[in-house]
Formats: structure tokens, C-alpha cells, sequence
């Protein structure tokens, strides 16, 4: 038979484990004795089939012919309950007792024959054994020892009360104990790993005697044979790489040798973490360690089917490495990289909008100026934490409007500075809005289309964004043909949608299908999303408590922020109570485990209760149902603090069926081997998270200490009462007051409210011209200054190289020109931020300083000053902020909150001056200011407030009917407003019958 040679860089031996390590949970065993069948175990065999037909069979014989059947033989009477007690009745008693004993026996042994015969490792446990099935366990063992194919059928069985040297005990008998695994399952997976020894140990022998002693030579075609599982430990090809390749990351070598090959159950080998007990696996020839590398022709104490298995399995060696075949069809909770698409033949083609911010980035390389390097590499978080921002911003503003707090009505919130500063500037560079914009609408999309074909969600371990653009959806399992437009990916498990089609997707009116997916880190220029809901178990992570308190906060800021979840609780323990500001409705904290233990354990029950009630197996497919948006949305548990033993063992119970509940716990633990953890990941000092049994070795998207105390700090500073005296003093000053006297002409004028017009510059070059004004826009709306790389982000979306903008700044720089001291009109300020001279204003700057000194500068203390300077005000009002801006351009103002302190501070302004004009009763003068602002405030609650009032001073009834007609007719099938009914009920009573007339 020819012989597969291979070569590798490895060492020829496994490393032996430190002596310090009391039990290493992976090393090259040493050679054990072999141990022949002596005349004692005959002896034993005979005796204990004696036992076991004198309890199976001899004990019910006995009690039918001394006692009989002990139980009544119809239904007992209440005379029954009043007779005498007598030693009859107790023999009866104890006789039932005694059935039950021998059917839980009896029980026990069919249990442990069948697991024996099947070879399926650790045999399934009978409620209340105990005692009984160690017993039956081994009078079994005894009895089938003496078989012909003992060690190759029951591999936990053969070694049953034999002890081994603490130096032969191989890695899988110190196999962790799971949640309900008793002290007899213990023995047992100590049993097995003794009989995988010996097993071992035969084979190396006979090797030994082929080579004349000698250990198998270098290059010599080496086979294994995948164990049956013991407890919760399963045989993998990182632990097999380990062992007697002396490194696991070489499994994948052994994946290459041994993919697409047909196996002994027929079918293939596919993905390096789907493996089954039985299969084969050919070795690369420096393989070491006899515990079970079999070679076929040399291994006569291995069972002679074991050996033809791998005989026929050795003479498929240069298999074909097509063969269609389903990866991952069986549910294995394993997650691989997609295969991507072969690039397109056009040359130097744009970067996606998934790589919009990324792509800058890497193009800006060494152009970083001190920005949070962490959060320019995290876009999807990036852009929920902005967007999260921007909606905290403008809740903020209105609260301030509508006269909750006082001091800073239409006015910006507090500019961010020192570390806040540098982090709001990293999420406008990192944040790719339009890649979560696309992932919600294909997700959502998805589930419209699976519930119109009347077809369940199917179970998404993972998904992939990869770096062309497109969306892979990984499967717990295959799930048929997806609808379109999403196709089959590499295989089954996979549906893929191009970025293409998932443009082409509208907005869906279904429930977010997976709102459980987070980021994880990047992998080959793909970005992972884990469905911690989905995950069969617990996913633990492992490392120092600093680079966990990393990965943890950015687990968590972003299931808080994301934009592809409707709802969800996340539970933070141990850490994360300063998180709570950036999502108070969806983060809660608890101080320590048995509050956990507590919650997790009522919530499940409830879950459960409330599935079975409605008829649904799980969270998907109630989530595809009519309470869609209204239930199961997930609650996912995030658990820093490293729990006991116990608290593991605990945990992991309660996290047993929690994948179809829609509960994921993500727990951080100091080392590994976490009871219960279906994934197991660790986190490097280098900021890589590893994940050896899925295959996985990702950039790891992290979220530091400094980092996130800054996040925290954003948020804090949008509650208008934070840094406020409630004096309405300096929390009432815009960032950037004009000289509004007639000697305070500027150089340059940008009108921005209404029209973009520019006055005092000369037209730039045609082809520049959009650019140059967009980019003038930016620095006039941010006085306070713009980071080179926000302007760059904002200005090319896709990403530009350093040159390019670097070009641009010169061309701004001079269009802008110089003030008559010879200062540049662009400027670059000591933290490196661009910044425009005094000497460029815009109508915007106007308006807020106009507001500002009526308000509380020199209009305050002067009434005709004040009503001078709102006319003034009131009039640079031309319409909404730049109204003529070009298609495509500007999506940056998608981040800043002026669409909501424009209309705001217009609205602030008509009402100021209605104010003025009702002191004198010039009503008419109130209602020509209140109609000019609501022009660009149409919203505002408050300007028809006053208009009512303004209208109702006039002393006509008629106009006021008509404006109330007015305002119905634009509430439309809402209706209007508690507060607007309540006026309208003062000023005019009658106002119901009109309305009822009109409807």
C-alpha cells in the first residue's frame, strides 16, 4: 500500500507539560503496559453474568412464586384505609419496593448494554440510579470483557477499576464535569481514557516490533480514530493537532489531508470542527505519541474491523477534492469564513460603502493625529453610538424647548473637548451608517419574505459582512432554497445577499429577525457578528481582566446603540454601571450573581411557560407571528465577574436551553474549560481574539477603559441639566458670537439658512466648486474647529488617500485667501483641528448672536433694542438649511443635530417677538412673526399656541374658527394634542361642533 508523505515545520515531538501543571489537559501520553486476558477474567465474566441473570431474572421468579404481586388488584375503598396494620401489609410494602428496585436495576443494565454495543461513549443516565448503575455498569463490563471486540465497542468500559500512573492519563480524563454529570459519570470518563491507553499502547507496541524496536520513521502514514465523547468533552482536531503534533494550530493540516474523503459511515469530512466518533483521520508523518495514532498493518490488537476501516479508508488517499456535499448539515455549532467572491476584472475600483470608513483609515495611514484607533476600526459601532448621540442630542433640545429646563433653550449642547472631543470625532471618521442601514433592511426583509412563503426563521449562529459589500448568513443547519434575492452561499448553511440586491431592499414593516448579532472583530476583511441569542449554550471568554473589560464594553455598547434591533435587555454584571447612559432602556445592572441566578431563572420559566402557550418552538418563530413586534425580543446577559464552580455549574443549567428562548450569556472567565460554554474565545494582550475549535482568529473590536469613559462622558453631556447653574447664563451662549453692528461687516458671508449663496469670494473652478463649498459648509456649522480626517470622511464617504485631501486644504486655503493682517482665513489650531478666521461668518453665526444679545445682551435691558434685533433676526430666515444642496452630497449633516436647533431657535425667535408686539397689543404684528416662523418650524407645538392666543386678541371669531379647522385638518387621523384641545376648549368652546360638522 503507498505510503502519504508530508513535511512540516512542527517539531517531530509533542512538548511535555510543565511539571507544575498537576494535570495537563493535552500531552503525548507514555506508553502503558499491555494487558493479555488472564484466566481472572474468565472467572470475573462468569460471575458477574451469574449476578446479572440472578437480579434480572432470578429476583422477579422469586418474588412471583414467595409473594405475588403485592398491590390490590382493584381500586382501594375507604374501608381499605381503616383496616389493622398488620406484618402482611409491611412484607406487601417492602415487596414494592423491592420491584421497583429490580425494574430501576434491570433498567440501568439495558441502559449500559446498549451504550456498550454502540460504542457511544458515556452511557445516558437513569433518574435516581446512583449506586445501582455503577453496579450494572460493571457487571457489564466484566462480562463483555473477555469479547472478541471488548476495547474497540465499549472503550469505556474495558478498564473498569484499574488505576493509572499519574503520567498515562491522556487530555480526555480530564474531561470537565458538566451539570449533571455524577460522581459514577466521572468514573467512567476515567475508565475510557484507561482504555484508550491500552489501546494506544498495543498499537505502539506493534509498531515498535515492525521497526525492530524502533519508533515509527519520520514521514510514515499515520492514522487516528475520533473517540466518542466523554461528559462534555468532544474530540477535536485542534486537541488531536495538539497532542501528537506538539501545536494546534496545526489542525488544519490535518483538515487538508483528510477533507471531502469518504468516511467509514459514508459521509465526508467537511468543516474542521464537524467531526464524529468513528471517522478517520490520516496524520502528517512527523505525527508522535502512541495513544491512538493506529497504522493498519501494524496494529494487530486493534479489532479487525477498526483495521479494515482504516485499510479502506488509507486506499482513498488521493481522493478527488470535489464531491458535493452540504457542510455543516448537521447542526454543529461551528463557524467558518465565507468564501468571497472573486473580485471584478474593472481596475482600481471604489471601496464599498461597508468599507466606507475603514477604507480611510488604511489610506490615512500615519494621519491618525491621536484619534481612538479602536473606534475608527469598529463601524457598525461607531455608528450606533453616533446615531444614539444624535437622538439623545435632539430629545435633549426639545425637552430644553418645551420648557422642562430652562437655561438653554434652542441653543447647541456643551462642544465636546479633550478625550470626548478626539471620540466623537473617531465615531463621524469610523462610523459606516449606510452598511447598518443595509443590514436592517436585508435582515428585516428576509423575515417579510420567510413569513409570506409561510417558512419559519431559520437559526443564524453568525453572520459575515464581507469586504466587497455583501452579507453572509451563516445556519445552524441547512434550511432549504432562501428567497430571493439572497442565494446559497459555499454551501447549505450558508445564504448569501450581494450588496447589490440588498440595495434594491425598502424598508419592511416586520420585526428585526436577529437582534442578537454583535460584533466580534474582523477576519480576512470580514467582519463577524455573533448571535449570542442563538448560541446552543454559553459563550465564555477568556484572558487578562483588562483586555475582557474591552471586549465586554463594546459587546455591550453596541447591542445598547445598534440599529438592526428593535428592543432587548442587555444585563451587565460585574461591570458596566457607568454604561447605563447610553441606553437606560435597554441596559440594567446587577451586583453579583445570585441577583442573576434570581432574574435569569424566573425569566426562563416564564419563557418557556409563554412558548408553550402561544405554540411556538422558539423565539424565531413567534417573531415572524402577529405579537411580532410586541414579544421575544432577546435578553442578552453580560457576566464579567468570573463565577464559582458552583456558580458555573448553576449557570450553565440554566443556560441549557436558553438558544431557543432568545437568551445568550456572554461570561468572562480567568482561564478556560467553563462548564456548560458551547464556544470557547480568548482574547490576546495583542488584541486578538482566538476561538481554535470554530476556526477562528479575529482582530478583535475592542472598546477601552479610556474610550469608553469618554463614550460615557458624550452621553452624559447631552441631559440639559448636566454643567448647568440653572441660571440660564452661559448655558444659553452659542459657541460663536459675531459683531452685529454695522462695524462688524465680515470678510466672507455664507447664507446657509435658505439658499447656499457665498458673498465676498469669487466663484472656484467648475469643477471644484462643489467640494470647496461643501467642505466651507462644514467648518461655518463647527466654529469650533473639524479634524482633517472628519472633513475627509464626510467629504469622500468611500474612503481618499492623504494627498488627495491634503490638496483640497491647499485649494480652500486659497479660495478663502487672507485677512488685511496677512492671517490665513483657513487655520489649523494647536490640537491640529481646521478652523476658519472671524473674518468668516455665516447667516447662521448671525442669527444665533441676533437671538443671543436680544435675549440676554444688550436687548435685554433696552425693549426697542430687543424687538430691533428679533426683526433682524427673523428675517435672515429664508427657508431650511441649505435647501439647494446637490443630490448626494452633504450626508454628513445625516450626523448633526442643526436640523432639529434650526427650527428651534427660529421658533425661540417668533416667539420672542410675538411677545414683544402682544406687550402693545399690536396682535397683527404677533401673527406676521409667528407665521414667518413657522415657515421653517411647522412643527412646533408652541408657535400655534401663540397663534391661537395672537388670533383670539383680535376679537375675531371667525379667523379663529378657521384656524382651528386649520389645525384639525393638519392633525389628521391623530387628532390634535391634549394641550392644543385644552386651548382651543378656553378660547374657543364651540370648536367640537365644527369639528363634528366637518367629519
Amino acid at each position: 500500500m503507498p505510503r502519504r508523505r508530508t513535511t512540516s515545520s512542527a517539531s517531530s515531538t509533542a512538548p511535555s507539560a510543565p511539571s507544575s501543571s498537576p494535570t495537563p489537559r493535552n500531552r503525548t501520553p507514555q506508553p502503558v503496559r499491555v494487558r493479555r486476558r488472564s484466566f481472572g477474567d474468565f472467572v470475573k465474566a462468569f460471575f458477574a453474568f451469574v449476578a446479572l441473570a440472578g437480579l434480572v431474572a432470578g429476583v422477579p421468579v422469586a418474588l412471583a412464586l414467595t409473594v405475588g404481586w403485592p398491590l390490590p388488584g382493584g381500586a382501594p375503598s375507604l374501608d381499605w384505609l381503616q383496616r389493622e396494620i398488620t406484618v402482611e401489609t409491611f412484607l406487601h410494602i417492602l415487596t414494592v419496593i423491592v420491584w421497583l428496585a429490580w425494574a430501576q436495576f434491570t433498567a440501568c443494565v439495558l441502559v449500559e448494554v446498549k451504550a456498550a454495543l454502540s460504542g457511544a461513549g458515556v452511557p445516558g443516565r437513569v433518574p435516581g440510579s446512583g449506586p445501582s448503575q455503577l453496579l450494572a455498569r460493571q457487571l457489564v463490563a466484566a462480562l463483555l470483557l473477555v469479547g472478541a471486540t471488548a476495547a474497540s465497542l465499549t472503550p469505556g468500559l474495558s478498564q473498569l477499576g484499574q488505576s493509572l500512573e499519574g503520567n498515562q492519563r491522556p487530555a480526555v480524563a480530564a474531561a470537565q464535569q458538566t451539570p449533571g454529570l455524577f460522581a459514577q459519570q466521572q468514573e467512567q470518563a476515567a475508565a475510557t481514557a484507561g482504555a484508550l491507553a491500552e489501546q494506544a499502547g498495543q498499537a505502539e507496541q506493534a509498531a515498535a516490533r515492525a521497526d525492530g524496536g524502533g519508533s515509527a520513521a519520520h514521514g510514515d502514514t499515520k492514522y487516528y480514530r475520533i473517540q466518542p465523547p466523554e461528559g462534555r468533552h468532544h474530540d477535536s482536531l485542534w486537541e488531536v493537532a495538539e497532542r501528537h503534533l506538539g501545536d494546534g494550530r496545526r489542525y488544519k493540516e490535518i483538515f487538508e489531508l483528510n477533507k471531502d474523503r469518504v468516511q467509514p459511515d459514508g459521509s465526508r469530512l467537511s468543516e474542521a470542527s464537524l467531526i464524529r466518533p468513528g471517522w478517520i483521520m490520516e496524520m502528517p508523518g512527523d505525527a508522535r505519541g502512541g495513544e491512538l495514532v493506529e497504522m493498519p498493518d501494524e496494529a494487530p490488537n486493534v479489532s479487525e474491523q477498526v483495521q479494515q476501516q482504516i485499510s479502506d479508508y488509507a486506499r482513498s488517499g488521493d481522493h478527488a477534492q470535489g464531491g458535493g456535499h452540504a457542510g455543516g448539515g448537521s447542526g454543529d455549532a461551528r463557524v467558518s469564513l465565507p468564501e468571497q467572491r472573486p473580485a471584478p476584472a474593472t481596475p482600481a475600483p471604489a471601496p464599498s460603502a461597508g468599507q466606507d470608513h475603514a477604507t480611510p483609515a488604511a489610506g490615512q495611514a500615519g494621519a491618525s493625529f491621536g484619534l481612538p484607533e479602536a473606534l475608527l476600526a469598529a463601524p457598525l459601532l461607531a455608528a450606533g453610538l453616533l446615531g444614539a448621540l444624535g437622538r439623545r442630542r435632539r430629545q435633549a433640545l426639545w425637552q430644553s424647548a418645551l420648557g422642562a429646563v430652562g437655561g438653554r433653550r434652542g441653543m447647541e449642547p456643551p462642544t465636546p473637548t479633550g478625550d470626548a472631543q478626539d471620540v466623537q470625532d473617531a465615531l463621524l471618521v469610523g462610523a459606516d451608517p449606510d452598511g447598518v442601514r443595509l443590514l436592517d433592511r436585508s435582515l428585516r426583509g428576509l423575515a417579510a419574505s420567510l413569513a409570506a412563503e409561510s417558512r419559519a426563521l431559520p437559526v443564524v449562529y453568525a453572520a459575515w459582512m464581507s469586504g466587497d459589500g455583501d452579507l453572509h448568513l451563516q445556519l445552524a443547519q441547512p434550511a432549504g432554497k432562501p428567497p430571493a434575492p439572497w442565494q446559497l452561499g459555499q454551501d447549505q448553511t450558508f445564504w448569501m445577499l450581494t450588496r447589490a440586491d440588498a440595495e434594491r431592499y425598502e424598508e419592511a414593516e416586520t420585526a428585526a429577525p436577529y437582534p442578537g448579532l454583535v460584533s466580534l472583530g474582523t477576519m480576512d476583511d470580514s467582519r463577524l457578528l455573533l448571535n449570542l441569542e442563538a448560541v446552543p449554550g454559553i459563550v465564555s471568554l477568556s484572558g487578562t481582566e483588562a483586555d475582557r473589560a474591552a471586549v465586554f464594553a463594546s459587546v455591550a455598547a453596541e447591542l445598547a446603540t445598534n440599529g438592526w434591533s428593535d428592543r432587548m435587555t442587555i444585563t451587565l454584571v460585574g461591570f458596566g454601571d457607568d454604561l447605563t447612559p447610553l441606553a437606560p432602556n435597554r441596559i440594567r445592572h446587577l451586583d453579583g450573581f445570585e441577583d442573576l441566578f434570581e432574574t435569569m431563572s424566573a425569566e426562563t420559566r416564564q419563557r418557556r411557560g409563554a412558548l408553550g402557550a402561544a405554540g411556538h418552538d422558539s423565539v424565531l418563530t413567534g417573531r415572524t407571528g402577529p405579537a411580532q413586534h410586541t414579544r421575544w425580543a432577546p435578553h442578552l446577559v453580560l457576566l464579567a465577574a468570573q463565577p464559582s464552580d458552583e456558580e458555573a455549574l448553576r449557570l450553565a443549567e440554566l443556560a441549557a436551553d436558553a438558544g431557543r428562548l432568545g437568551i445568550g450569556y456572554l461570561v468572562g472567565t480567568g482561564g478556560t474549560d467553563l462548564p456548560g460554554a458551547a464556544w470557547e474565545m480568548e482574547i490576546t494582550g495583542q488584541g486578538r481574539l482566538l476561538a481554535p475549535l470554530l476556526g477562528l482568529e479575529l482582530d478583535a473590536q475592542l472598546l477601552p477603559v479610556a474610550q469608553q469613559r469618554a463614550v460615557v462622558e458624550l452621553f452624559s453631556d447631552t441631559d440639559p441639566e448636566h454643567g448647568s447653574d440653572g441660571s440660564g447664563g452661559s448655558g444659553n451662549r452659542p459657541p460663536f458670537l459675531v459683531d452685529v453692528s454695522e462695524q462688524g461687516r465680515p470678510a466672507v458671508y455664507a447664507r446657509l439658512v435658505g439658499t447656499y449663496e457665498i458673498i465676498g469670494l469669487d466663484a472656484p473652478d467648475g469643477d471644484r466648486s462643489a467640494q470647496l463649498h461643501e467642505a466651507l459648509a462644514l467648518l461655518l456649522l463647527h466654529r469650533e474647529g473639524v479634524h482633517p480626517r472628519v472633513l475627509s470622511s464626510a467629504l469622500w464617504p468611500r474612503g481618499v488617500t492623504e494627498d488627495v485631501r491634503d490638496a483640497l486644504l491647499d485649494r480652500l486655503r486659497t479660495w478663502l485667501g487672507t485677512d488685511p493682517d496677512g492671517g490665513a482665513r483657513l487655520r489649523t489650531d494647536a490640537t491640529g483641528r481646521l478652523t476658519l478666521a472671524r473674518s468668516v461668518v455665516s447667516d447662521l453665526d448671525v442669527l444665533r448672536s441676533l437671538y443671543y444679545e436680544a435675549t440676554q445682551g444688550r436687548g435685554a435691558g433696552s425693549r426697542q433694542v430687543r424687538g430691533r434685533l428679533l426683526t433682524d433676526a427673523l428675517v435672515l430666515v429664508r427657508g431650511p438649511l441649505l435647501a439647494d444642496r446637490p443630490e448626494g452630497r452633504y450626508r454628513w449633516l445625516t450626523h448633526e443635530i442643526i436640523d432639529a436647533q434650526l427650527p428651534l431657535l427660529v421658533a425661540d425667535t417668533g416667539l420672542a417677538l410675538c411677545e414683544f408686539h402682544l406687550e402693545r397689543d399690536r396682535a397683527e404684528k404677533a401673527i406676521e412673526a409667528l407665521n414667518a416662523a413657522l415657515r421653517t418650524a411647522p412643527a412646533d407645538e408652541r408657535l400655534w399656541h401663540e397663534l391661537l392666543r395672537a388670533t383670539h386678541a383680535t376679537d375675531d371669531t371667525d379667523r379663529l374658527r378657521a384656524l382651528a379647522a386649520d389645525l384639525i385638518g393638519r392633525s389628521g387621523a391623530r387628532g390634535l394634542p391634549p394641550r392644543t384641545e385644552a386651548l382651543l376648549d378656553e378660547l374657543l368652546p364651540t370648536w367640537r361642533d365644527g369639528a363634528a360638522a366637518a367629519g
